[in-house]
This record gives structure tokens, sequence and C-alpha cells, in this order.
């Protein structure tokens, strides 16, 4: 139910938390409405950050940008650059499909880590066309956000989850006020009954940021600055500790949310990897089954780039393939990561050890941005030499919680 000052929440993060709402505490008018659905609780936290990242992302690069949120973190990102053909099946978009720039960023998000983005809330940056509502019509996703709608991708929309999926519309003007003779918009929050403030994260985040460069490789392309960018904006809306590997205009891992920052890298590492190995020829050519479902081709896609032997077990590769596929090496695996480069990786704290440096190398990390501070940066800067990677010292800190 939605009033002009409040809107009703089915339940708070749990179905037990109720009642659950959203509202301005100075009694004006949303920024939201909700076009279709029943939204809750944690599906607002993922919109509204979404949105948030999706706005950043334009503004730095002037292109359209969508992301995948799950659990309140990015599951991906990106911007509208072309894909190829490999990347494009990656996603199961058919072969010379045309995308508008905005469906192109939509796809990149959603295609850089498909198992999390299952049951995902996207944001979209500029009026959601029919190209990339045809895309969201085939997946499994909770809701969207984003400034409009074009009608007839508002009607494909509506026909998803049987009329129940979330469409939100947000003011795309919307700025979050100042508190009175304070310029900058202070953000509370309640813990154990116990209200919590702080000044709005405003930190601009743009390429001079990589002007000190720390290594002894200097290099740092344009296209490595772009995608070094992208890694420090998914960063700043992503559950610290976090690191985002990127390249090619977009997200391709993401380590969410973890205690040690060596367990992120190698989390983001790996779903790096992944996102890599999805475009291996072997794996693009997997005799899947007519008509079987995407979500079901990505489990199995993500099981068999794992080596895991249950798959291809008799009686459970019948149920995704035609006939059994070879299993897939690990010296095929290594052999293929192996012509990985150029990779660029964000982290939204310092690197306490070279083991993160040592680690992100496995996944073809050539660029690296971090804020720099750590007592061991020499060791982290020795490590970054002996693999000729470029690192920049951005002096920023991006947590977020």
């Amino acid at each position: 139910m939605q009033e002009s000052d409040r809107l009703i929440l089915k339940y708070g993060c749990n179905p037990n938390q109720k009642p659950a709402s959203i509202y301005m505490e100075d009694g004006s008018r949303l920024p939201v409405k909700v076009l279709s659905g029943n939204p809750g609780y944690i599906n607002f936290l993922d919109a509204l950050n979404a949105w948030q990242l999706v706005c950043e992302l334009k503004t730095a690069f002037n292109m359209p940008a969508a992301a995948s949120f799950k659990h309140v973190s990015p599951a991906g990102a990106a911007i509208g650059i072309e894909l190829n053909e490999s990347l494009k099946h990656a996603c199961h978009i058919a072969p010379n499909t045309q995308l508008s720039p905005l469906a192109r960023a939509y796809a990149k998000a959603r295609g850089a880590d498909r198992m999390s983005s299952f049951g995902d809330i996207i944001a979209l940056s500029d009026k959601c066309d029919f190209e990339t509502a045809q895309l969201i019509k085939s997946e499994v996703s909770d809701g969207i956000i984003a400034p409009g709608y074009e009608p007839e991708a508002l009607e494909v929309l509506k026909e998803k989850k049987k009329g129940n999926y979330s469409i939100i519309q947000i003011d795309e003007n919307y700025r979050p006020k100042p508190v009175s003779e304070i310029s900058q918009v202070i953000e509370k929050k309640q813990v154990f009954g116990i209200t919590f403030e702080q000044g709005r994260n405003e930190v601009q985040l743009n390429e001079s940021l990589f002007s000190n460069i720390v290594t002894e490789n200097k290099t740092l392309p344009s296209d490595a600055q772009r995608d070094l960018l992208i890694s420090l904006i998914v960063l700043k809306y992503t559950q610290s500790n976090s690191v985002c590997y990127a390249k090619d205009g977009q997200a391709i891992g993401i380590g969410a949310g973890q205690q040690s920052r060596i367990h992120c890298t190698r989390l983001a590492g790996d779903k790096a990897d992944c996102w890599h190995l999805r475009q291996m020829p072997r794996v693009l050519k997997l005799p899947f089954l007519e008509g079987l479902k995407k979500c079901d081709m990505d489990n199995a896609i993500d099981t068999y780039i794992l080596n895991s032997p249950l798959l291809l077990k008799d009686g459970n590769w019948q149920r995704f393939f035609k006939h059994r596929p070879e299993m897939l090496s690990e010296d095929e695996r290594k052999e293929y990561l192996l012509k990985i480069d150029n990779v660029s990786l964000g982290s939204d704290a310092f690197f306490p050890f070279g083991d993160n440096i040592e680690r992100a190398c496995e996944s073809g990390v050539k660029y690296i941005a971090q804020p720099g501070g750590s007592i061991r940066d020499e060791q982290v800067i020795e490590t970054c030499n002996r693999h000729n990677i470029t690192m920049a010292f951005t002096g920023i800190r991006l947590f977020h919680h």
C-alpha cells in the first residue's frame, strides 16, 4: 500500500518482522512509487543502493549503466559497451541480437555472476526500453528500479511472476536533503534501539585518483583507468570488506562482506575466473537439452567449471545434456586462464599483505587501485614489482555497511 508519505512493505528483513514501511522523516513525498508488485524491506535496500551505483557510473562515463543487486551488494554492474559474440553466448543471448546501450549494460551486469544474480533487484540508469525489458523477461529476478519505463517495456515487465514482479519508479532528480544549516547530508539508522548518524559518503570518484602510481611500472592505459574507476564505484556500494575485479567496462568478480581481505580477493578472483571460463569454447559448446531453463544451465555450467564429478555421473548428466560431455581437465582450465590478461582490480581498503597480489595475478590482474596506508605497503609494492603490475594509491577508503 502506498500513501503520499509512506509505503507499507510486506515485511522487514524476515517475514516475522512486521510492520515494515519506508517514509521520509520530514514528512515529504517519497521519491519512489511502486508500479507493480509488493516489494519488501530488503528489496528497497537493494534498489536504493543499486540506483546510486548506476547513477554514479552514468555520471562518470556518460553512458547508460545497470546493476544487479543481491543482499545489499552488487552481483554485477556495467556500462553499455558492446558485447562480443562469446560473451553474448555466455549470457544466453542469441547471435547477432541487436541490443540498445542500456540492454548491453544490463546483459553485462547480469552476466558478471549469473549464479549470484538469481532473484536479484535490477537498477537501470535510464528509462527502461523494450530491448532491455525483453532480456529481463526471461531471467529470474525479484524486481527493478528505473527512472521510467517505455509503455511496451512496462507491459513486458508486468507479465513477470504472474503480475507480481516488483516495478519501482524513482524520481531521477531526487537528491537527499542536507540537515538545516548543515551543508552535508546526514544519514541515520538504528541498531538495538540506539541511533547512529554520519555524513553521507559524497566522495567524488574519478581518474585523478590514479595519479599516485607507486610501482616501477607506471603504465596505465585509458581502458584500465575506466575499469579501475568502475571497480571503485562498485565498491562504494558493496558491503565491506570488498574487492572488485573489472574488465571491458564491467565488474567481473566481486568479493563482498568478508572479514579477511585475502578471502575477498580469493572470492572475487574465483568469480572472475568463472566469468572468463564461461566464455571458453568448450563451455560454450556444452550440449544442453532443448528447452532447459537458463537457471539450470547456469547451475550446470558452474558445476562443470568447478570440475565436479557429480555433474557427469550416470543418471545425473541426462537431466542437462543431450549426450555426456567430456570433463574439463584441470590442465585445460589452467591453460585457458593463463591467457587472461589486463584485468583491473580495486580494493575498498589497503592490502595488508602481498598474498593478495599473488592471488590477483592468478586471475590476470595487471592494474590495481587501493587506498594504501598499510604498515606493509612496501611488501605489497615489491610484490607488484615482481609481477610487473601497475598499482595506484588512491588515499580513499570506501567502506560501506
